[in-house]
């Protein structure tokens, strides 16, 4: 299957959750490289690449994780970048 590069912004309760050290996990679980990191607004932002079911997986195990509130999700398709990891930032 072909690799695609998202650009993901969550909203809602996301900081002081754990949220990004269990998308670290969960990205490397599902194969996905990229990052994450909290914005000073309240959001995190995160670039996924992988497969786009694999993406699709992982940000639905995420929503699913306990603390984890996620009221909206924009999302943004980005040219794929060479990378080796998932990182928090």
């Amino acid at each position: 299957m072909a690799k695609v590069r998202r650009q993901l912004f969550f909203s809602g309760t996301v900081q002081g959750v754990g949220f990004r050290y269990r998308a670290m996990y969960l990205a490397q679980s599902h194969g996905l490289t990229g990052w994450v990191r909290n914005l000073w607004d309240g959001r995190v932002q995160m670039q996924l690449q992988g497969e786009e079911r694999a993406i699709n997986d992982m940000v639905e195990a995420l929503q699913n994780q306990r603390f984890i509130s996620v009221e909206d999700i924009e999302s943004y398709e980005l040219p794929l970048e060479e990378e080796r990891s998932f990182k928090v930032r």
